[in-house]
């Protein structure tokens, strides 16, 4: 009976030292990096934070992006001692590659905005496609973040994804959607598209993406809007989607109003978005459902988006490097 509990504890200990050593990989995407200095600066802080909560061994970086800034992220990598291979892709082949997969996205969910209209903005869909088949699971980032935790505890939560769920998104802690979705929900005022956490189908915040490859490259729902337009072009009529323009989350947003059990939804926590654009905008009454974060104490990633600098108060806290 001892030596069954003794043999119990060294396997459940071996499984948890092997989880805590695995690999994680990362992708992310870069554009313009070697010549815009918010961008940059993002990047530092993004990188030096990932690094200081999380063993450069435990991680294997994508980078998407141009031959310029795909050099400058070489260069501050080096700086920062991390030496181990970096999987690179040219930005301008996988365009070139996915061109009709990728113009219908541009198309519909760009709305005119010049910013939005770049593939770098549409890759995430594809990912299953762009990276090797022996990468079952992989964190798509956005660079205007910064940790404060173990990106090890993120990974995790692929363990709670359920049968069905693809991938893991959090919600959009701005009205956004809400103000997109005006005229549906006028003709449907009993719907909860659009409506704030806990309980509403609120949109989703791409900055933070947990895709797993295996599952994305098995669904073929999943893939047929991807390979069919008139299928998006469907449900942008049915639900009057007619002026989104922020790139991929607006393709998950929308697929979420008919299949939202394809989506593990993350805690804020991991996407803490600081943006506060829509304050302010006719939204006063619900502004504080959609922004609080009940878990506000526990940040363990700060996400500076809607194309701004990351706040002082959080980009200056010492890094410990």
């Amino acid at each position: 009976m001892i030596f069954k509990q003794i043999l119990i504890l060294f396997l459940f200990i071996c499984i948890q030292s092997s989880f805590s050593s695995s690999i994680i990989d990362i992708a992310f995407t870069v554009k313009n990096l070697s010549t815009n200095q918010r961008l940059q600066l993002n990047f530092f802080t993004f990188i030096t934070s990932l690094f200081q909560h999380t063993s450069k061994d435990n991680l294997r970086l994508h980078v998407i992006g141009d031959s310029d800034s795909h050099h400058f992220v070489n260069q501050t990598l080096q700086n920062l001692h991390y030496n181990h291979q970096i999987n690179k892709f040219n930005i301008d082949d996988l365009a070139s590659k996915y061109e009709k997969l990728i113009s219908p996205l541009i198309k519909h969910f760009s709305s005119g905005h010049t910013y939005y209209k770049d593939p770098l903005f549409f890759l995430s869909p594809f990912l299953h496609q762009i990276l090797p088949e022996n990468i079952s699971r992989v964190i798509m980032l956005d660079i205007d973040l910064r940790f404060d935790n173990d990106i090890q505890e993120l990974y995790k939560l692929f363990n709670q994804f359920n049968q069905s769920q693809i991938l893991g998104i959090a919600r959009e802690n701005q009205p956004i959607y809400r103000h997109l979705l005006w005229l549906y929900r006028q003709e449907n005022p009993h719907t909860n598209i659009g409506n704030p956490p806990p309980y509403g189908i609120t949109g989703f915040n791409s900055g933070v993406l947990l895709l797993n490859l295996n599952q994305i490259r098995q669904s073929s729902l999943f893939n047929n809007y991807l390979k069919n337009s008139y299928l998006i072009e469907q449900l942008i009529h049915k639900y009057h989607f007619n002026h989104s323009h922020l790139g991929d989350q607006d393709f998950y947003t929308l697929l979420s109003f008919e299949h939202n059990d394809l989506f593990f939804i993350l805690p804020c926590s991991w996407n803490r978005q600081l943006c506060t654009w829509w304050k302010g905008k006719g939204y006063d009454d619900v502004w504080d459902n959609y922004f609080n974060c009940n878990n506000e104490q526990n940040i363990s990633l700060y996400h500076g988006n809607c194309n701004t600098p990351m706040p002082n108060r959080i980009i200056n806290e010492k890094l410990e490097l």
